[in-house]
């Protein structure tokens, strides 16, 4: 069954359904050209296969039937089609498949193309790119999300150059998803209890190559009208819809894994939003077990996975806990009788269990439920240990237990297709569906000239797209004709072309190339060495000071001395920048560090022989070389005036003696070689270090794989080990307070240290506990850890004991410092249990 009965298909093309519904030719070069064949205009305004065949006349249809060209592109799309989907992928083949039963992927957007509008920004086309990588790479992943009706706004600007929201309404028979009818037959629903009533979600799907996306939709007529708006609009509604919506999407998710792939041991969650997935999960083994509810978290916690996205605390959802007493009736019937209180789950969420009145913060419960927590770059994990903090008290901050996995793109998503030529010419067409590994040396062999033909060719093709789209966008808001004839010769094919496009708020600094106009304009009007600038971007509905720094982009754009060098296409989406990152020179970045979390977008660039020049944070942190780009700032402190002051002057001293200057330096071929070099290493190098297949293979070895055996083993046996782990975990609790630590004795041998300290264990148990030497990072020493050895009791005490060991008298003896932690083979230290006691 699909959303919408299509117009009769003639035989011979009938096939072209399912392809319409395979999300597959979002990354096809193939596909777009198939499409375009059935009817061009359609497709270039809609880039939507499910709409071009409702819209196509049935007249059009019987003429493509008997197309020979047509259906000789039909079918070998199809056989190439059917080739990827029956040849087992990477994944497949390695011997970690046999060990992993299924990843089930929360998100609160997914972004995979402009026919499916479900997301904001980065962190849904991460989750889209996400599964597309899990498609090539043959991984066992499921997307759960949720199917708005109206999703994120849409942009336009008004003749003041002030952004205006609009809300189309995402019709979903026409978008390329199809309800998920159970095998006897019916519309599966998910029933979720909310107060005083059970709201009905009805599930869709969407094919992503070999990847299903399951999708919730709270529209159902069975649901009242309040109820029936709680999936309206991505991020929209107040805060009480925003909890009913990461209800949905966690609690009403988890049902959906366990009625359709309850063989999944894996629960990742794409930023907090869909943490009440793991209360659900928890709650859900609970009932099945005979389990209490801390029993089956110590059980499912192992099988959960957590990536934070957000480089500030303040970013986080947090949620008044009258609000959650409020919505969690359905935990409270589980809890009942067994000796938990509703309290002690919201506590999951607050940094002080006993203050009722903090709010619930929904990353502090991801954490808290997970035995993996990741951040998105290296950077961003350093950071994010010290977000996290407070929920470690007195834990080291090199010792949070937060890693990271450096964010990916899905490069087939993003090449041009003069791109995708080379790289296949080169590396051949499945580099990206396994781990590139000679992907440097095939491409250092790309000829200069080969190189400067397909940066030519994809440039002039972004400023063909660029006019296009300002001259809609300048008609449509009812200018003069001479200002949308002139619109129509905007930018110059031989130019150097900036792109910079994101979301325009504060801390990313969007209008830092703005700040000295004379110094752009000799930047950008130079007569032999041009510069020309794509800007585009949203800000947040509520976020007036992004909007302002739109209008300032608007207004120098529109000055006549600008009009030709400057412009800012409105409604930024995957469409756009799909055009914008293969067709720009150099991706211009200039966050506030360290506020930006990952960045992906300046990867996106890579692959089509664009460069990248940045401030240092995010991704390009770890990815600079001074080979391969440019970076901006000095790294020095101050106060925020100064730094962004320091930035913007670093920004003009780059592009002027550096960025510009080496492009336009030509020979007399007249081709630039130093920057057709610096092209050449930053595709080798960094294309595949910073592509989704890396990241997949991060999360299959640093998360995914670790955790599926130890799930598996917590959950055997009727959960004997999770029950045997809490009982462990509140003794120990229980009688942490009783242990404490005597006064070391030091004595030196040459270059040695030799460490005694008594430990008077109090209540605790010897084998529960580490006794260990601890010396902080410094500038010259990396943190240290050193064991001590129980050596014997101390006559006369209780449950006393010496502890000695041995220390090189590398750095001074003053860093160290004697502590005890908790000791357990199986359990995730600290993050399941954070008991520490210091020496001092």
């Amino acid at each position: 069954m699909v959303a919408l009965p299509l117009p009769k298909l003639p035989d011979e093309i009938s096939v072209l359904q399912s392809l319409a519904l395979d999300l597959r030719w979002t990354w096809s070069h193939e596909g777009d050209a198939l499409w375009s064949l059935v009817d061009e205009a359609l497709w270039e305004r809609t880039h939507n296969p499910w709409v071009v065949l409702q819209s196509t006349s049935a007249e059009r249809l019987k003429s493509l039937a008997c197309d020979k060209k047509f259906l000789k592109k039909l079918n070998a799309f199809c056989v190439a089609r059917e080739r990827y989907l029956q040849t087992p992928g990477w994944f497949r083949g390695t011997e970690g498949a046999a060990q992993l039963g299924g990843v089930a992927y929360f998100s609160m957007e997914f972004g995979l193309g402009a026919a499916l509008p479900l997301y904001a920004g980065g962190l849904g086309v991460l989750a889209g790119d996400f599964l597309k990588a899990a498609s090539d790479l043959d991984v066992p992943i499921v997307g759960i999300g949720l199917l708005y009706q109206e999703g994120y706004f849409r942009q336009i600007l008004d003749a003041q150059g002030t952004q205006q929201e609009f809300y189309p309404y995402n019709e979903p028979a026409a978008m390329p998803i199809e309800p998920v009818i159970l095998a006897e037959g019916g519309w599966l629903r998910i029933a979720l209890e909310l107060p005083g009533r059970v709201v009905q979600l009805r599930v869709w799907k969407a094919t992503v190559g070999r990847v299903k996306l399951y999708l919730l939709d709270s529209n159902d007529p069975l649901n009242n009208p309040p109820d029936r708006g709680i999936t309206a609009k991505l991020y929209g509604g107040g805060t009480e819809n925003r909890l009913m919506q990461e209800i949905v999407l966690g609690a009403g998710g988890w049902r959906v894994v366990e009625a359709l792939h309850p063989d999944i041991e894996i629960c990742h969650v794409n930023e907090g939003h869909g943490a009440f997935a793991i209360i659900e999960r928890a709650r859900q083994l609970a009932v099945k077990a005979n389990l209490d509810f801390w029993e089956a978290l110590w059980a499912t916690r192992a099988g959960n996975v957590f990536t934070t996205h957000t480089p500030v605390a303040a970013g986080f959802d947090q949620f008044h806990a009258d609000l959650l007493r409020k919505y969690l009736p359905y935990v409270e019937g589980v809890l009942a009788g067994r000796g938990v209180e509703l309290e002690d789950v919201l506590a999951l969420g607050r940094v002080n269990a006993r203050d009722g009145d903090e709010p619930f913060n929904m990353a502090y419960l991801a954490l808290r439920g997970s035995a993996r927590c990741v951040g998105v770059s290296r950077l961003h994990g350093e950071f994010s240990r010290r977000i996290f903090q407070p929920l470690f008290p007195r834990w080291p901050s090199c010792e949070v237990p937060v890693g990271h996995v450096t964010n990916g793109v899905h490069v087939p998503t993003w090449d041009s297709a003069e791109a995708d030529r080379i790289w296949t010419d080169s590396c051949g067409k499945e580099r990206w569906r396994s781990l590139p590994t000679e992907v440097s040396e095939h491409i250092a062999q790309v000829s200069d000239e080969e190189l400067w033909s397909m940066r030519g060719k994809i440039r002039e093709r972004v400023v063909g797209v660029a006019r296009r789209h300002l001259v809609t966008q300048l008609r449509e808001r009812g200018f003069d004709r001479e200002v949308v004839r002139i619109a129509d010769t905007v930018l110059d094919a031989n130019v150097l072309t900036l792109g910079f496009a994101r979301r325009f708020t504060e801390y990313k600094r969007t209008n830092l190339l703005l700040r000295d106009l004379a110094r752009l304009e000799r930047l950008l009007l130079d007569e032999r060495r041009p510069v020309q600038i794509i800007v585009a971007g949203k800000a947040h509905p509520a976020d007036f000071a992004g909007k302002g720094m739109i209008r300032e982009w608007i207004d120098v754009a529109r000055q006549r001395r600008f009009r030709r060098r400057v412009v800012f296409l409105e409604d930024y989406d995957l469409d756009m920048a799909q055009h914008l990152v293969q067709g720009v020179d150099v991706w211009i970045n200039t966050p506030r560090r360290p506020w930006e979390a990952c960045g992906t977008s300046g990867m996106k660039v890579l692959v089509n022989g664009g460069l990248n020049c940045s401030i240092l944070d995010g991704w390009w942190d770890e990815a600079y070389d001074p080979e391969l780009g440019w970076a901006i700032g000095d790294g020095r402190g101050g106060g925020v005036a100064e730094v962004d002051a320091r930035d913007a002057a670093d920004l003009y001293e780059v592009l002027e003696s550096r960025v510009v200057p080496e492009f336009y330096d030509r020979d007399d071929a007249g081709l630039p070689r130093a920057w057709l070099q610096r092209i050449r290493k930053s595709m080798c190098v960094l294309t595949p270090a910073f592509g989704s297949t890396r990241m997949m293979k991060d999360y299959i070895e640093k998360a995914y794989l670790p955790l599926a055996g130890g799930v598996r083993e917590r959950l055997k046996n009727d959960c004997a080990v999770a029950k045997t782990m809490n009982k462990w975990s509140r003794s120990l609790h229980k009688r942490w307070p009783t242990l404490h630590i005597g006064n070391s004795t030091l004595t030196q041998s040459g270059t040695t240290w030799h460490v005694a300290v008594p430990i008077y264990m109090g209540e605790v148990l010897p084998a529960s506990v580490r006794v260990e030497l601890f010396a902080d990072a410094k500038p010259d020493f990396m943190p240290e850890v050193i064991l001590l050895h129980q050596e014997h009791a101390i006559p006369g005490s209780t449950n006393g004991y010496i502890y000695a060991g041995a220390v090189t008298a590398s750095r001074p003896m003053e860093d160290y410092t004697v502590r005890v932690v908790p000791h357990h083979p199986d359990v995730v230290l600290p993050g399941e249990l954070p008991l520490i006691a210091w020496q001092r």
